[in-house]
């Protein structure tokens, strides 16, 4: 009985050649393309189409994760079709770290990918509808939202590299039928069959309950994804719109944030934490940022860790701070030293590097090249700053130069026999009302804040 799924030429010559060059015809005449082979059916399927459409502009990568013992025969199998189609082959052994098998051999893979392709170069996969399919039940299931429903974009623009999967329409049968009619050599991976992992269980234990109660749920849930492109897209549109509204990068301000509807602040905040990473942070961590820092006590500076920053809040304003820069207040210890200055000398001191530079008001020349005290805050130090009427506690300067609390360790007071010359911030050096202090003296002036 003749199978109801058409032939390989049928399709080739009424609707997949045309469809493919179309796709094809969206890079430059001077893209070459970098296929990701792993012997299997799909990927012997696209090697054999590639290199009948393009062979000048394609080569093969395949990335040996070292899990089997029979990958380094795969290898030796792509090496050898390679070598029979005249297509330059590499072959490249990863190291897949322990955690999630599945999880930590993508990242290998990728990292393999992006360390192999060249300028002008495309990555191309061989993932197909079924893959698209699974790829948003198993999101699903883990609790995306609209971005992780995307599933797999055809052609798919990413910051350091671009994919393209020109088999992302068609149906696993339907490559089966070809292969075998085309007598595409290939390789079985055994670990295909392996329900321990999500995707093999998925596959073999969950997609024919589903499919025997929907038949047309591979299409349905393929056509899903791409709806869920159009309203990831516009989604994107809105955040664009909110973040240049409340802040950058680095910084939210909250009282903008807040005058977004509930779900808008949640999408920002999702995206904005995500920043250059490719994974959202789950639900329950936006939730808790919302929680522990931005309806925090003004007083309580709670600060919230994930994902290699900390989120920390000061007066109306939401930051974003690498670990090591917030860390730095609690593991940095300020001990008293001795330091020497002369003019146009430049210093390193924990707020930043100044320069020693003549101005207006400054301290005597005499003390220049003389030792003088460089201490940290104890606490209840009083300044009198040069131009104002009286002392005045430093904390108090401190909060009302508005100094984030994290940057505070690293204040540290300038003395002569117990005389406070002035005082090394983050915001420049403040002078302090002294003896020592004459016109046209001189001052160290903030070059970089650290």
């Amino acid at each position: 009985m003749r199978s109801t799924l058409p032939t390989f030429n049928e399709v080739w010559q009424r609707q997949f050649r045309s469809g493919f060059l179309k796709q094809l015809s969206q890079f430059g005449d001077d893209t070459k393309f970098l296929i990701g082979c792993s012997g299997g059916m799909d990927s012997m399927l696209l090697l054999f189409l590639m290199s009948a459409l393009c062979p000048e502009r394609i080569r093969v990568l395949y990335i040996n994760h070292q899990l089997q013992k029979v990958s380094d025969d795969w290898a030796i199998f792509i090496a050898q079709q390679c070598e029979l189609l005249q297509i330059e082959c590499h072959i490249q052994a990863v190291d897949v770290l322990e955690g999630n098998v599945e999880s930590q051999a993508r990242e290998a893979r990728y990292t393999a990918f992006k360390q192999h392709l060249k300028e002008q170069e495309i990555l191309v996969l061989a993932h197909h509808q079924q893959d698209q399919a699974e790829t948003f039940l198993l999101r699903l299931f883990s609790g995306t939202g609209v971005q992780g429903l995307t599933a797999m974009k055809v052609i798919d623009h990413r910051d350091e590299f671009s994919i393209w999967r020109p088999l992302l329409d068609i149906s696993r049968e339907q490559i089966c039928q070809w292969v075998e009619q085309l007598k595409i050599p290939y390789v079985d991976d055994p670990t295909n069959l392996d329900t321990h992992y999500d995707r093999a269980w998925c596959r073999h234990e969950l997609w024919h309950i589903l499919q025997s109660r929907f038949p047309k749920m591979q299409q349905s849930i393929t056509r899903t994804s791409y709806l869920m492109q159009d309203a990831n897209e516009i989604l994107n549109e809105v955040l664009a719109q909110d973040l240049d509204m409340c802040g950058t990068y680095d910084e939210l301000d909250l009282e903008r944030l807040t005058s977004l509807s509930t779900p808008r602040q949640r999408q920002l905040l999702s995206a904005w934490m995500r920043g250059q990473d490719t994974y959202r942070p789950s639900f329950d961590m936006v939730q808790r940022l919302q929680d522990e820092v931005i309806h925090a006590k003004q007083d309580a500076q709670s600060a919230l860790h994930w994902n290699g920053f900390y989120y920390v809040r000061y007066q109306e304003v939401l930051y974003r701070l690498d670990k090591v820069k917030y860390l730095q207040n609690k593991d940095t210890e300020s001990v008293p030293c001795m330091m020497t200055f002369q003019l146009h000398q430049q210093c390193d001191v924990l707020s930043g590097i100044f320069k020693i530079e003549t101005a207006e008001m400054g301290l005597s020349f005499a003390l220049l090249e003389r030792e003088l005290l460089l201490k940290p805050r104890a606490g209840g130090e009083k300044i009198h700053l040069y131009g104002r009427v009286g002392a005045w506690p430093l904390k108090k300067a401190i909060q009302d130069a508005q100094i984030f609390p994290w940057l505070r360790h690293t204040i540290q007071i300038l003395t002569i026999d117990n005389v406070m010359l002035g005082v090394f911030t983050p915001k420049g050096f403040w002078l302090a009302q002294s003896q020592y202090c004459e016109v046209g003296g001189w001052q160290p002036k903030l070059i970089s804040s650290l």
